[in-house]
């Protein structure tokens, strides 16, 4: 319970425009002496003269200057006295509605906010992506192992094991692009998921049943089918996810992390089958680890959210065009189908020199192991050179620049892939392939999230998917192709790398007419400037 001195404290220094005009009425009731805040005893002063009588308002006054009626029980709390609002508890009556217009605005402003979760979904992703990429080459590292063991004719027969995954991609696309608009990101985890799993396993049976005659190879390829039905539902949710959980202070570093992932199981297949099959016999137990390992890796997905409660930027809030429209504006977009060109001829040339880089490297005397460290090579390089690439572009957003950079330097790495083999020593190949590696990586994640910024506010999975089915369609074509021109002799290998560099540089001549003279205007980040805008 207060003291009575206390309240009058209390009283007299937080309400001194109600307190202080009562307690002076009250001067002339009381004793002389009255108890100051302070504690001691003064006299009271003598009380002030009254004030003259107010004058009616002028009708010519300003309008803050006019003393407006009071309710009742207002009036006694106020010095006046009779009944009316001077200029002061005016002009702090508009300031306490400006102050709660300013709240109510503040309360009624959407909520943006980044949750932790975001990245379980991002490392799901991730392994997704690693053993879907690694069930893709797992043959092409030991493509003459499996020649042998499967007692097929000609090694071609083995890159159809590579190819009929990429032709697959493109078959159930638009199945992986419904999935994602319509259920979201964990129900594409779930599809991968089951492709995934029934894939190797498949694999498995068909190798490890009769494998004294050399198994069954058509059940192989059906369970390679099946690894490829899982692939659209993960490479093309890393835009869509990033779109949904981060902002675009981290857009493409999550982008690339995603994206690369699927490079980077490319690379542990290179690297680890060869030393898992040192004889053709070995080609079930190699199908049998990845079959386990892949099981355990999608373990994670039903913990995956589809997206946030809460958008972590104006951008992912804002509604996405509905499919029909979406597409219409893609396909109305020059700059889209410059960067379709671009992307498919890249990916497809990376995903062919990835398949078949043992036969490249072979005849010119480099063994099956010597290759698959060539092709490590290649894709640590890009992942440490994607490492540094995506923060800065996270943070600079200049897409085009960097594009204009990274794809003419990628055609020289395959101008130079020509030559590098033919000396016989393993720096030449090994530095060109780190080279190839490091723009190719680079150029991945920053590609898908160009698109976006320039087709926003297209759905990004949409985007993402067709430029990925160019790139499996156009991988499928090189590696048949250059399958056709390459053989066991040095000069028909040379004429597949020389297909190869020619039409890269027509790749780099599109991404170079990328904003051209009057097309600036579309190649502008549209999605950052959103953020940018309601931010501000």
């Amino acid at each position: 319970m207060l003291h009575k001195y206390n309240l009058h404290t209390y009283l007299f220094t937080c309400l001194p425009d109600i307190y202080q005009p009562w307690e002076a009425r009250l001067r002339s009731k009381r004793s002389p002496f009255l108890v100051h805040p302070d504690g001691k005893q003064k006299m009271s002063p003598p009380p002030p003269p009254p004030p003259p009588p107010a004058s009616p308002p002028s009708t010519d006054a300003p309008r803050y200057e006019q003393r407006i009626p009071t309710p009742e029980f207002a009036s006694n709390a106020l010095s006046s006295g009779d009944g009316m609002h001077s200029k002061q508890d005016l002009v702090a009556e508009v300031a306490d509605q400006e102050a709660a217009a300013q709240l109510a605005t503040f309360e009624q402003a959407p909520a943006y906010r980044i949750y932790r979760r975001r990245w379980l979904g991002l490392i799901t992703l991730m392994l997704m992506n690693i053993m879907i990429s690694w069930g893709w080459i797992a043959f092409a590292p030991v493509s003459e192992s499996t020649r042998l063991f499967f007692r097929l004719e000609h090694v071609s027969s083995v890159n159809w094991l590579s190819t009929v995954i990429l032709l697959s991609y493109i078959c159930i696309s638009p199945l992986a692009i419904y999935s994602l608009n319509r259920f979201g990101v964990r129900a594409a985890l779930i599809f991968a998921a089951g492709f995934s799993v029934a894939g190797v396993w498949l694999r498995y049976v068909g190798a490890r049943v009769n494998s004294s005659n050399g198994g069954h190879f058509v059940v192989v390829m059906l369970g390679q089918i099946l690894i490829g039905f899982g692939q659209p539902f993960v490479l093309g949710a890393p835009a869509f996810y990033s779109d949904l959980w981060f902002t675009s202070k981290g857009r493409v570093t999550a982008n690339a992390l995603i994206s690369l992932s699927n490079p980077l199981g490319a690379a542990l297949g290179q690297l680890i089958d060869p030393f898992l099959v040192a004889q053709p016999g070995d080609i079930p137990n190699m199908l049998l680890y990845t079959a386990i390992i892949t099981t355990v890796v999608t373990s994670p997905i039903l913990a995956v959210q589809s997206r946030p409660p809460t958008p972590p930027c104006p951008s992912a809030a804002q509604e996405k065009l509905p499919f029909r429209s979406a597409i219409f504006k893609v396909a109305a977009s020059l700059e889209f189908w410059l960067i379709f060109i671009m992307f498919s001829v890249l990916v497809g040339f990376f995903n062919a020199s990835s398949s078949l880089l043992n036969q490249i490297l072979e005849p010119y005397g480099y063994s099956e192991s010597e290759a698959g460290i060539g092709g490590a090579i290649l894709i640590v390089a890009g992942l440490l050179a994607s490492a540094v690439v995506s923060p800065i572009i996270d943070r600079t957003h200049t897409f085009l620049l960097a594009i204009r950079i990274i794809v003419p330097v990628i055609s020289i790495c395959y101008i130079g892939l020509i030559f590098a083999p033919t000396g016989g020593s393993l720096g030449p190949p090994y530095a060109v392939l780190a080279l190839l590696g490091a723009t190719s990586f680079s150029l991945l994640p920053l590609s898908l999230e160009f698109v976006v910024e320039i087709t926003h506010p297209v759905s990004p999975d949409i985007t993402s998917t067709i430029l990925w089915s160019g790139g499996q369609l156009l991988g499928a074509v090189f590696i048949i192709s250059m399958t056709a021109l390459a053989g066991s002799e040095t000069e028909n290998i040379r004429h597949a790398l020389i297909f190869q560099a020619v039409i890269s540089c027509i790749a780099a001549a599109a991404a170079l007419c990328l904003g051209w003279g009057s097309r600036m205007a579309y190649v502008q980040a549209q999605r950052v400037a959103v953020d940018k805008a309601e931010l501000m």
